[in-house]
């Protein structure tokens, strides 16, 4: 069983014809549970900056508009997926055997990407020899 997780919040876009990341926060959680946890946690602070509820606080006019309907509604996907039991259940899985974990969410502008991975994983990964190669 892998006991501790290291958890990274990303968003790529394009500046300047490059694909630049910014980092939205990393946590490094003690336990598959709470590793789980700060990825809906995440997950949900991403869907209600980008869609804020206009109910709950006061808007500048403007502030808010719509977009087109082919544009993918990625606070709503990052809602289904904290919201979904069985999807949590398979990225527990898949964290608790060891193996490195992305969700990924993107709309015409913005990719957003939460990872995560067994710190254990990560360790034995280090631990195997480099291929060493000879400079020509």
């Amino acid at each position: 069983m892998h006991d501790e997780f290291l958890c990274h919040v990303t968003a790529y876009g394009t500046c300047d014809g490059r694909r630049i990341g910014v980092p939205l926060g990393t946590y490094r959680a003690p336990t598959l549970a709470l590793a789980l946890w700060w990825l809906r946690d995440r997950a949900s602070w991403i869907a209600e900056r980008l869609d804020p509820s206009p109910e709950g606080a006061a808007f500048p006019a403007g502030a808010l508009v719509p977009v087109a309907d082919t544009v993918a509604d990625v606070p709503a996907l990052l809602r289904a997926w904290c919201a979904d039991d069985g999807r949590q259940a398979l990225v527990a899985d898949e964290l608790a055997g060891g193996r490195l974990v992305r969700i990924a969410a993107s709309d015409d502008t913005t990719e957003y990407e939460l990872l995560a991975e067994s710190v254990d994983a990560l360790r034995m990964h280090r631990t195997v020899p480099a291929l060493v190669m000879p400079v020509a």
